[in-house]
């Protein structure tokens, strides 16, 4: 950005790099579709209609969304082929989706259970519709999803429901490699996908067929389309990425395209200097100095690596220096690099776009959607 734009700025704040941004997008689309694979990226990430926009017309399939509050924001953004990947359980979000059916040419949900199987056709029935939905299955992220004991038990049950129309499975292992975390990125892929196979065989024995399956993540998303194990890959961070990304060996510091942008507001004495971007600005879910990735602060400052911020209050951020002096001083404006972007975004009402010649404000519209 030109040192205008940045003057421009009103911070603390986010600025998207859309040249950045367009070219992930590209990078992605095209690695995923040489593999023979489809692209269902996850909208957690950017929260805006505008960039799912820009994600189909890149030539992804359709979107994936964690809650049916995303989901109904990226249905008035014009987004009409949505997966919901989270257990539909809970009456009150089941009604929400099932209305939802009617705004999109074709929307999956998710089960994980019999009992979640049995509230989402209880609602399905009582509405008069037929429901797709993808089993998810538990591949070593211990989160979400059947473990395999029970899978074919709980295929059969969602099969034997009349309001189901179970088209595949789906799920997110990360990086994990036999259950423990992992920086092997093709050893985590190639286990992603030998297990969903695994998964698939025994269904197709149990006389379940599989249509679709979908995995993958953004540290493991292009490799996991090139066991030729899946036919869908779901990577979200791809589209920004950042320096959590850049620790796992899944993207380059230069292909970041979001910033921080704050303001020293106070420098009491040359130990720390305050910013006007606190805990309401960065979030707090990374562990900073621990293994493996040892974060140095809640934020990188850019272009002062010495620099530190590892205390905050709501609306105060302290940065120290390593040198003992921070050599900063009211008013300076900093570039700061997100740790992890989703969350990142999540905390902002709105963000600045940099167009190149000039900048956009864009409203983060899924900001805050739980349910």
């Amino acid at each position: 950005m030109t040192r205008e734009l940045i003057e421009m700025l009103e911070t603390p704040c986010l600025v998207i790099d859309l040249k950045k941004t367009e070219r992930n997008i590209r990078m992605m689309q095209e690695a995923v579709g040489a593999a023979g694979c489809l692209l269902r990226p996850h909208i957690k990430t950017h929260k805006m209609s505008r960039f799912a926009r820009m994600q189909i017309e890149a030539g992804a399939n359709g979107i994936t969304c964690a809650k049916v509050s995303e989901a109904e924001v990226m249905a008035d953004g014009g987004i009409r082929d949505i997966f919901i990947a989270y257990p539909m359980v809970g009456e009150f979000r089941i009604r929400r989706a099932i209305a939802l059916l009617n705004r999109v040419d074709r929307l999956i949900l998710a089960v994980d259970s019999v009992e979640g199987a049995a509230m989402l056709q209880r609602c399905a029935q009582e509405a008069e519709k037929r429901v797709e939905v993808r089993l998810e299955i538990d591949t070593g992220a211990k989160r979400t999803g059947v473990k395999q004991n029970r899978l074919l038990e709980t295929a059969r049950y969602i099969s034997g429901q009349p309001n189901l129309q179970m088209t595949g499975i789906y799920t997110f292992k990360g990086l994990t490699l036999n259950g423990e975390p992992t920086m092997d990125h093709a050893a985590a892929a190639e286990e992603e996908g030998l297990l969903m196979q695994k998964a698939v065989r025994l269904m197709k024995r149990g006389g379940i067929p599989v249509r679709e399956i979908s995995a993958g993540s953004t540290p493991t998303g292009i490799e996991v389309a090139q066991t030729g194990c899946v036919t869908e890959v779901r990577p979200g961070t791809y589209i920004f990425k950042d320096y959590m990304l850049t620790l796992e060996g899944a993207a380059k510091p230069e292909e970041i395209a979001v910033r921080y942008f704050a303001t020293v507001v106070s420098t009491p004495c040359p130990e720390y200097a305050v910013i006007d971007g606190g805990t309401k600005t960065f979030p707090m879910d990374v562990s900073l100095n621990v293994p493996p990735c040892y974060y140095p602060g809640y934020a990188i400052v850019e272009g002062r690596p010495d620099l530190r911020l590892c205390r905050m209050n709501e609306e105060h951020g302290i940065l120290t220096s390593e040198t003992g002096d921070t050599g900063l001083r009211p008013g300076q404006k900093l570039c700061l690099i997100p740790i992890h972007v989703c969350t990142a975004i999540n905390m902002q009402n709105e963000v600045y776009i940099d167009c190149g010649d000039h900048i956009e404000k864009e409203r983060v519209e899924a900001r805050g959607m739980l349910v």
